[in-house]
């Protein structure tokens, strides 16, 4: 069974003019702070004037600090009368547990394994003993953008954004720049958007729902961003998702979390066509599998 975002929330938001309209939401935890919760929201709104935030009964608007952001109802106040807000239309894509399918996801590995050596999310190294033993059990190589959303990654030219391509038939979907090792309870989250990094807040982790793992506010390992290396990690692509988990999480009732635990002999087509967003869900677990072949 699919869960429902807007559950759990104990942050609300709306524009001054409407309130009793919620535009959004989202459920608190340790790493989201003030300045977290305003660049959030500035990537949620769409105004031609400025505006303020406030939390629901204080008269000084909300400053970008590192305090945590306390719960409660949230306005946006637009600093002219005549000032409108609108929440932004842009794609949240449908987003599955990505793993890796074909020859190309091999390569993609490889690099990916030998350029972070460790999870970068928690910071657990994988030690030199097993890695000479080629075990690595519990560490998954994570596309940062899907490899299920390849035809949208061309349509859109992300493959600007790769600088280490090689040759004119590849996509750079599978360069390492969009790699990062983490464990695997760590990548499934990292997948549902529960967890995130935002490249202009030197790296920050932000977890969107309950951080059972304790890593939000944590730093992106430096192993995997050095700018003297070509394979280091995109900032754009880390942008890219980081946006994502925002309108994932705290647009309007949010995207569903998609369930994942299928036992053997249970109804997985099935579930998949009796939940949320089903078709979508199925596309993308058919590019997800077959999508490898395609430029191949």
């Amino acid at each position: 069974m699919a869960a429902d975002r807007s559950l759990g929330r104990d942050v609300h938001f709306y524009d001054i003019s409407s309130p009793d309209k919620v535009l959004g939401g989202l459920m608190l935890t340790p790493s989201i702070t003030e300045r977290t919760f305003l660049f959030a929201v500035g990537i949620l709104i769409v105004s031609a004037h400025p505006y303020e935030v406030y939390l629901r009964g204080i008269d000084t608007p909300l400053r970008p600090t590192d305090e945590p952001l306390q719960p409660g109802k949230y306005d946006i106040k637009p600093d002219s009368p005549q000032g409108r807000l609108f929440i932004t239309n842009e794609l949240c894509i449908t987003r599955i547990l990505s793993l890796t399918v074909s020859g190309r996801d091999e390569a993609f590995r490889q690099r990916v394994r030998e350029r972070d050596r460790k999870c970068v999310i928690t910071g657990v190294v994988n030690p030199d003993r097993l890695i000479a033993l080629h075990d690595w059990s519990s560490y998954h190589a994570a596309h940062i953008f899907p490899h299920s959303g390849e035809e949208w990654f061309i349509r859109n030219n992300y493959s600007r954004w790769i600088t280490n391509r090689e040759g004119t038939r590849d996509t750079g979907i599978n360069s390492c720049q969009n790699g990062l090792l983490m464990l695997s309870h760590i990548h499934e989250k990292f997948d549902n958007f529960s967890i995130a990094i935002n490249p202009d807040d030197n790296y920050r982790i932000i977890t969107f729902r309950d951080d059972i793992f304790n890593v939000g506010g944590r730093l992106l390992d430096p192993v995997c961003r050095n700018p003297s290396n070509e394979n280091s990690v995109r900032d754009e692509l880390l942008r890219w998702h980081f946006r994502q988990a925002v309108l994932a999480n705290m647009r309007g009732a949010g995207e569903p979390v998609f369930e994942t635990d299928f036992p053997p002999g249970s109804d997985m087509v099935g579930e998949i066509r009796n939940g949320p967003d089903a078709i979508k869900r199925m596309e993308a677990e058919l590019f997800a599998r077959l999508g490898g072949l395609s430029l191949a």
